[in-house]
């Protein structure tokens, strides 16, 4: 092999491995493991037979509050139910209510906000003054109120959790549509002709609602752990269903001697806020046109 040949060798292999390190300089490792984890979520929510075979309602309380083991990953609770089982079945309803209530409050958002962006003076004022007040009381403390006022039940969780984050969600979505309606695109819009329900559906609301898709999957972390708190404080779903925040409440009691009945559960509401959290950034940073250099 000449001088030559050997360079060209070494350039080909330099210029590859550059493009690896560059791919490698792209990927971060945070997604991509909030998208595994989320999808492991997804597996369980759709069939959780696939990971489990237990069914976590069925008690056995000959090996009760039994520690991890190849037998029970998780242990046992203090009924002998296998809290794997119950945490891979309670993904479906903590992700359910984080989900839908995180939808419920965004749409009041929107309806609020756009609004208020729209409206007059007067509209607007009466809309700002009310998400002040709202503003004034922190949102679980909301939430909390709704629940205690219309009863403990999962429906009346999933709406107070939606109600006490909307008030966030509106303010930035007023802002947006006031920012995207002064923009001298619209404003171009309107000297060509278009009529203000057409510029309002395919210029204003399209680059107003943007941001909501990164709060949305913020807010779905928010809401579990609000859900969670009121669960444990049970005012959410009633033991025995497998919610994680239920599982707090009902293995503190044991906390002391069987410690993995509130540590899993715990954990999976840490990592699912993780995930989500995560996320969201990554969005955040796409959207803003950063990439993979934030």
């Amino acid at each position: 092999m000449t001088a030559i040949d050997s360079h060209t060798s070494l350039s080909g292999v330099s210029s590859r491995a550059a493009s690896t390190t560059r791919l490698l300089g792209r990927l971060r490792i945070g997604p991509i493991l909030s998208v595994v984890f989320l999808l492991f979520l997804v597996v369980a929510v759709v069939d959780p037979s696939i990971l489990t075979h237990y069914q976590p309602l069925a008690v056995d309380p000959a090996h009760s509050l039994e520690a991890p083991s190849v037998a029970h990953w998780f242990g046992t609770d203090q009924s002998g139910r296998d809290i794997f089982a119950r945490v891979v079945y309670g993904a479906s309803a903590s992700l359910s209510i984080g989900v839908i209530a995180t939808a419920l409050g965004m749409a009041v958002a929107v309806i609020l906000g756009v609004i208020g962006g729209l409206g007059g003076r007067f509209v607007d004022g009466v809309i700002s003054r009310v998400l002040e007040i709202l503003f004034a009381f922190p949102a679980l403390l909301l939430a909390l109120l709704f629940v205690t006022i219309f009863g403990a039940s999962v429906t009346s969780l999933i709406i107070s959790v939606g109600l006490g984050s909307a008030p966030g969600y509106a303010r930035m979505v007023r802002g947006q549509v006031i920012a995207v309606k002064n923009a001298p695109y619209v404003e171009a819009s309107y000297v060509l002709g278009h009529s203000r329900a057409r510029i309002l559906r395919q210029t204003i609301l399209p680059n107003a609602m943007r941001p909501l898709l990164v709060l949305g999957t913020l807010g779905i972390g928010q809401s579990i752990v609000w859900a969670s708190s009121l669960s444990f404080l049970g005012l959410g779903a009633a033991p025995p269903a497998p919610e994680w925040g239920a599982m707090l409440a009902a293995g503190r009691d044991f906390i002391s001697s069987a410690w993995w009945g509130e540590f899993f559960p715990g954990a999976m509401i840490v990592l699912v806020t993780l995930a989500t959290t995560s996320l969201g950034r990554y969005l955040a940073r796409r959207l803003e046109g950063r990439g993979s250099e934030a």
